[in-house]
């Protein structure tokens, strides 16, 4: 659960972003180029060529369904930045599982507009970050700009796999649930992930997915993830699980870290208890639900492999 300090920020920081845009209808217009000013001030009438919105920064997104107890204000969950202290964990501790996720804590609810979560529009007019990402994936005209057609499509998308506000906006949660969907039957279908007679975890950092395969068979997901940000990025190549500890709590973070499997230095697979979709990465680790996170405690051990490839959107 995110601590009371860092809800209080997230939500300061969507409060500045909200007094910071612009109100509607009071865009600035500048002259046209090579115009001068006083010129362009006196000029008559001219006809004006609509410029479509440039895709919304996902940072400036904010969740559009407002939070409940067991959906908070998330901005991110912080993780191991540093090698944790190795030890045997006793059976006592072992024999406790860690505290289950509060009811809604994974309920898919897409990062829109602050405009578009205030005033809950039916069908969002603005241009998402996934926008040509989405418009593929659903055979639309790819052509990254949002149009009505586009939003009837994304919003049918979003009412079938119950994603929240059904508003036709591209974000992160709508593209993260594609490549899910898509990835489902055959998730190494490209063979980027090496195909070995031993287990082999996946980490998918383009698709933001990873799965568990032994051989050609799949003996694990695929699940979303969420892997590092900007400047803490998963650290791509082989790496193998070197200690596990089911009720790891980061000591830099003072936060849990549910069934932390840990790879390479202070990266680890575990579970978090808030969304995994948040437009901003980790810290380096492999952030999962906490259900996904449990059961690949029960398929991994120690001296397992693990292949990381790809590169997160936005890194």
């Amino acid at each position: 659960m995110i601590s009371r300090r860092i809800a209080s920020r997230g939500v300061a920081v969507l409060l500045a972003t909200a007094t910071a845009l612009p109100a509607a209808g009071t865009a600035m217009a500048s002259p046209a180029a090579g115009v001068p000013a006083a010129r362009a001030r006196t000029a008559g009438p001219a006809v004006a060529t609509p410029v479509p919105p440039a895709p919304a920064p996902a940072p400036e997104l904010v969740p559009g369904v407002a939070p409940r107890p067991g959906q908070p204000w998330q901005i991110d969950t912080p993780d191991q930045a540093l090698p944790p202290t190795v030890y045997t964990p006793s059976a006592e501790e072992d024999a406790v599982e860690p505290k289950a996720a509060a009811p809604g804590a994974y309920d898919l609810i897409e990062y829109v507009p602050l405009s578009d979560a205030v005033t809950k529009v039916a069908c969002s007019k603005q241009t998402g970050p996934y926008q040509r990402q989405v418009e593929r994936w659903l055979r639309l005209k790819v052509d990254g700009k949002q149009s009505a057609a586009d939003c009837k499509a994304i919003r049918a998308f979003q009412i079938a796999y119950k994603i929240k506000p059904a508003i036709g906006f591209a974000g992160p949660v709508t593209w993260s649930t594609m490549m899910l969907v898509s990835a489902r039957k055959n998730p190494n279908a490209a063979k980027k992930c090496p195909v070995r007679s031993y287990k082999v975890a996946c980490v998918d950092l383009d698709r933001q997915l990873t799965w568990v395969q032994k051989g050609s068979q799949v003996v694990f997901g695929p699940v979303p993830m969420r892997s590092g940000r900007l400047g803490h990025v998963t650290r791509k190549g082989w790496h193998t699980v070197y200690w596990r500890h089911k009720n790891h709590w980061s000591t830099l973070y003072n936060q849990p870290m549910p069934y932390a499997q840990f790879f390479d230095g202070g990266e680890a697979f575990h579970g978090v208890y808030g969304s995994i979709y948040t437009t901003v990465g980790s810290y380096g680790c492999v952030n999962l639900k906490l259900g996904d996170a449990r059961t690949l405690w029960d398929v991994l051990k120690k001296g397992d492999r693990v292949y990381v490839w790809g590169r997160r959107p936005g890194t």
